[in-house]
C-alpha cells in the first residue's frame, strides 16, 4: 500500500492544460484528498475522544476497560445528599440528610431510610425513584426466603441478592445502571453488620462508611473518630457530628434521618423528637 506522502506527491503533479489532477482517469491509481482527510479525521477523533465515545453504551467496554455508564451512575450518587453508616460494638446506625425541594412539601411524605425486614434497614444516596425499585425487590426476596425457610434472611444473603439485581442492570441491553448506592444495616446471628452496595453490583462490609456529595470530608471525619469498641449511643453522636461537618444551614430533627438497630434485633427510625435529644447531647 502506498504511503500518504506518496499519494499526496502524485496528486500534486499537474496534468493537462488546466494544471489540475484528473482524479477520474484511473481510480486505482489515485486516492481522493477527501477520503484521505476523512481517514485522518477519524484517526484523530478516535485518538482524542478516548472513553467518551463509549459513554452511551452500557454493554461495551472502553479501550481502558471501563463501562462508562457505571461511572456516570457513580456521579449521580456523588451528587446526592450525604448518607453514612457506623457499626458499633452492640448495633448499627445509619443516618442521612433529608433536605426538601420546597418548604411546601409535606416532610412526613419523604422518608429516605426504609425497613427491609424487622432486623434490616437501608438508606440511599442518589436517585430516589431507583432506590424504591431496589427496596421493593429486596423486600420480596426477604419474604420469599422467610416463607421457604421459616426464619429471617441473613443480612449477607439479602445484600448479595440486592447486589445481583444491580449487577444485572450493567450487563443487559436496553437498560441503565441504578443511580443509587445503598447502605444496609442489620443484626443477625453474626452480630451487627453494615454493607455498602454500589451501582456496579459490588458490595463490601464496612466498619463505617459514607456516600453522597460530602463523602470525602465525611470519611475523613469517620476515620478520626471511629473506634472498634464504640457503643451504639456514641455511634449516633458520631453520625450527627459527621453530618454537621458539611451541613448547610441549621441541623435539626426535621432535616436529617437516623435509623438504629441494637441487640434487640429490631430496626427502627428515630423520631424527630429523639433526634433533637441527641442533638442537644452533642452541642
Amino acid at each position: 500500500m502506498r504511503s500518504n506522502l506518496a499519494i499526496w506527491d502524485s496528486l500534486s503533479k499537474p496534468t493537462g492544460l488546466s494544471g489540475r489532477t484528473n482524479l477520474y482517469e484511473n481510480p486505482n491509481q489515485h486516492t481522493s484528498p477527501r477520503v484521505i482527510l476523512q481517514v485522518s479525521l477519524c484517526n484523530f477523533t478516535e485518538h482524542n475522544m478516548g472513553d467518551s465515545q463509549y459513554s452511551f453504551s452500557l454493554t461495551t467496554f472502553s479501550p481502558s476497560g471501563k463501562l462508562v455508564q457505571i461511572e456516570h451512575a457513580l456521579t449521580a450518587v456523588g451528587s446526592g445528599q450525604t448518607s453514612l453508616g457506623i457499626k458499633a460494638a452492640n448495633g448499627v446506625v445509619i443516618a442521612t440528610e433529608k433536605k426538601l425541594p420546597s418548604i411546601l412539601v409535606d416532610e412526613s411524605s419523604v422518608q429516605k431510610i426504609q425497613i427491609l425486614t424487622p432486623n434490616i434497614g437501608v438508606v440511599y444516596s442518589g436517585m430516589g425513584p431507583d432506590s424504591r425499585v431496589l427496596v421493593r425487590k429486596s423486600r420480596k426476596q426477604a419474604e420469599q426466603y422467610h416463607l421457604l425457610y421459616k426464619e429471617p434472611i441473613p443480612v449477607t444473603q439479602l445484600v448479595r441478592e440486592t447486589a445481583a439485581v444491580m449487577q444485572e442492570f450493567t450487563q443487559s441491553g436496553g437498560v441503565r445502571p441504578f443511580g443509587v448506592s445503598l447502605l444496609v444495616a442489620g443484626f443477625d446471628d453474626k452480630g451487627p453488620q453494615l454493607y455498602q452496595v454500589d451501582p456496579s453490583g459490588s458490595y463490601f462490609s464496612w466498619k463505617a462508611s459514607a456516600m453522597g456529595k460530602n463523602v470525602s470530608n465525611a470519611k475523613t471525619f469517620l476515620e478520626k473518630r471511629y473506634t472498634d469498641d464504640m457503643e451504639l449511643d456514641d455511634a449516633v453522636h458520631t453520625a450527627i457530628l459527621t453530618l454537621k461537618e458539611g451541613f448547610e444551614g441549621q441541623i435539626s430533627g426535621k432535616n436529617i434521618e437516623i435509623g438504629i438497630i441494637g441487640t434487640d434485633r429490631k430496626f427502627r427510625v428515630l423520631t424527630p423528637a429523639e433526634i433533637d435529644d441527641y442533638l442537644a447531647e452533642v452541642e
